[in-house]
């Protein structure tokens, strides 16, 4: 079964590396055969916000932000990734491989 992952990004300006870092997490961990879902908490406020049903089901939560996260406590107890965004814009497969290893 593919592993799954939900992700939230967001940069200090909320516009272009909130996005790039989305749709990089998204095309690696299609690449690599993993479901995954990412929230963008950009200058437009929250997209494609993620349900507390998708974040329960997910085996782990990669946050790309350089920002404070909105409402932390949903992602409570669930095993997460942190790194900036500029990385995952950088190194989307760091990202991506880096949160499978906290739950191989």
């Amino acid at each position: 079964m593919a592993k799954k992952i939900v992700a939230v990004t967001a940069c200090i300006a909320g516009i272009a590396h909130t996005y790039m870092a989305a749709e990089n997490l998204k095309k690696f961990a299609k690449k690599e055969g993993y479901d995954i879902k990412v929230e963008t908490q950009g200058a437009m406020g929250v997209e494609n916000r993620l349900s507390q049903s998708e974040i329960d089901a997910a085996d782990v939560v990669i946050f790309a932000v350089d920002t404070n996260v909105q409402e932390p406590d949903r992602f409570e107890g669930k095993k997460a990734l942190k790194v900036g965004t500029s990385e995952v814009v950088k190194d989307g497969k760091s990202a991506i491989d880096q949160a499978i290893a906290l739950i191989n």
